[in-house]
């Protein structure tokens, strides 16, 4: 009868022998997990576990082979795994995928987890979205593709399940965004793209030591706001931090792009594309292709803007105008309009026989500072007109008891 072997002797005498391989990782991190996979501390050896897998320097190749990563995955985290929260597992696991193994490597030791999850919703619903976007980072077949896009699918309906019933919402929705927008980079269309990269960034904060991955999303959200078909509400994209990352870059000329557009500035935008910058937008495909689409964002932005700026009282603009603020040909603002009420950017009535345009609505903007500063000016306006109209109104109620 053989007799019964802990797995933790072999935990710890594996933790022993790398903090003797490596003396300036054994108190901080090897030492840690010996002591409390004796002491049965599961919770702070959770903590440290992925505080050793979220820290620089600490995955190394160990001689005999493998990686500082993958042994303590393979020779600690395994055995303790039923033990600990499993949604951190999972991210343990999904950090030794992405850390120099190859995709058919990482991809089954993802999937042996994903197998002991069952029931568990987030766990299962962060782990699919790692594997695929292992995948995807690997020139993934065409039968690849269809099956990540049946787990976006049916995902989609998890994923509300999971708002509604876990706190770990974030560290799942961030999964599962980088996996949908990765997805959407690689088949298109843009504005699929940029619909996901927009969710992504509410979960992203970018870190000096994801510089680069910040560097490149910000130049792909530009590229897609740019040229995503019915994308027009920019300034959700203008304002976010993301942008900054493209600052003191020699890819800066692309939020300079992005911003004219958004805020409608017509003359600064021809600028750019015409004198500033014509060499670095004919480097990028993807706009060379769009050229025409843009310029047609561009003129519709610059008509929403136009007519944002007026008062409600204001908002009958005849033709004559609209040509000259967008600087377009007199028999082109039919059009314009027409294309603007077609893609709901504002409702209204237009009189083709006297020339002119009445909106009564305009689609909501993501405001800048200037923008707010004016709105909130025009509120004291009409706050001082509500007040005079019923200063009025008294007087006269009270004219007529007389």
């Amino acid at each position: 009868m053989s007799a019964y072997v802990d797995p933790m002797i072999a935990s710890v005498d594996h933790c022993n022998a790398m903090a003797s391989q490596f003396p300036d990782l054994a108190d901080k991190y090897y030492n840690v997990f010996a002591n409390c996979c004796q002491q049965k501390l599961w919770h702070q050896l959770t903590l440290t576990m992925m505080e050793f897998y979220n820290s620089d320097n600490t995955n190394r190749p160990i001689p005999e082979g493998g990686s500082t990563y993958l042994t303590l995955y393979e020779k600690l985290v395994q055995s303790v795994a039923g033990k600990l929260n499993q949604l951190s597992v999972s991210q343990i696991a999904s950090s030794v995928a992405f850390s120099g193994l190859s995709e058919e490597e990482g991809t089954n030791l993802l999937d042996k987890l994903l197998e002991a999850q069952n029931n568990h919703v987030a766990p299962k619903l962060y782990l699919e979205s790692k594997r695929s976007l292992l995948q995807l980072g690997h020139s993934p077949s065409k039968e690849s593709l269809a099956s990540i896009y049946t787990i976006i699918k049916a995902n989609a309906d998890l994923l509300d399940q999971l708002i509604q019933d876990s706190p770990d919402v974030m560290i799942v929705n961030r999964a599962h965004y980088e996996m949908t927008m990765t997805y959407y980079k690689i088949v298109g269309p843009p504005e699929a793209f940029y619909e996901e990269a927009i969710r992504y960034l509410n979960y992203y904060t970018p870190v000096e030591a994801n510089k680069t991955k910040s560097h490149q999303l910000a130049m792909d959200i530009c590229l897609s706001a740019l040229t995503g078909e019915g994308v027009y509400n920019l300034g959700q994209v203008v304002s976010n931090p993301m942008l900054l990352a493209l600052k003191e870059t020699p890819d800066v000329w692309l939020m300079e792009l992005l911003e004219a557009c958004g805020k409608g500035q017509v003359s600064e935008f021809k600028t750019l594309v015409n004198d500033k910058y014509p060499t670095q937008i004919a480097s990028q495909p993807a706009l060379v292709n769009m050229a025409q689409k843009m310029q047609e964002k561009m003129t519709l932005l610059a008509l929403v803007k136009m007519i944002f700026e007026r008062p409600p009282s204001e908002r009958t603009v005849d033709f004559a105008t609209i040509a000259q603020v967008l600087e377009i040909p007199l028999e082109q603002v039919e059009w314009v309009i027409m294309r603007a009420f077609s893609v709901k950017l504002m409702e209204g009535s237009m009189d083709q026989v006297g020339g002119t345009v009445h909106v009564t609505w305009i689609l909501p903007r993501v405001l800048d500072t200037d923008q707010m500063g004016d709105l909130a000016s025009r509120f004291g306006e009409w706050a001082a007109k509500v007040s005079k109209t019923k200063e009025s109104m008294q007087a006269e109620g009270g004219a007529l008891t007389q």
